[in-house]
């Protein structure tokens, strides 16, 4: 079985399904840039403009989850797992006013996950 190369946890889950009711459908996006830009930053879905240098991870919670592809390039070998933690950091991100963001813990995948998603990924991984 491939494994998923996003998850959320339990809290990130509950955090999004708050989000959900007041904004309605949601996406993520992480750009790898310098300071805030290398976190994941939520926002109503369509209201990030993604481009042919995105790469579409997977839908945690049903969630489009978008990284910049020269990001990917260095978190390809890991699974990215979406959590929460207390703090208010300084994007446009939706849970911000909330005292809470987005953050990503990682794991990196074994060998044969490694071989699994690099055999799965010609058809799956898709530019923005």
């Amino acid at each position: 079985m491939t494994p998923e190369r996003v998850i959320a946890t339990e809290a990130a889950l509950q955090l999004i399904q708050r989000l959900r009711q007041q904004h309605g459908p949601l996406m993520f996006h992480q750009s790898g840039g310098c300071c805030d830009g290398s976190q994941p930053m939520c926002f109503a879905a369509g209201e990030f403009k993604t481009g042919a240098s995105d790469v579409l991870l997977g839908e945690p919670d049903g969630c489009p989850f978008y990284m910049h592809r020269d990001q990917f390039g260095y978190w390809k070998h890991t699974q990215l797992i979406l959590d929460v933690t207390p703090g208010r950091g300084s994007s446009f991100s939706l849970e911000i006013p909330l005292g809470v963001r987005f953050m990503i813990r990682s794991r990196l995948f074994t060998e044969e996950e490694v071989a699994g998603l690099e055999a799965a990924e010609s058809t799956t991984i898709k530019a923005g």
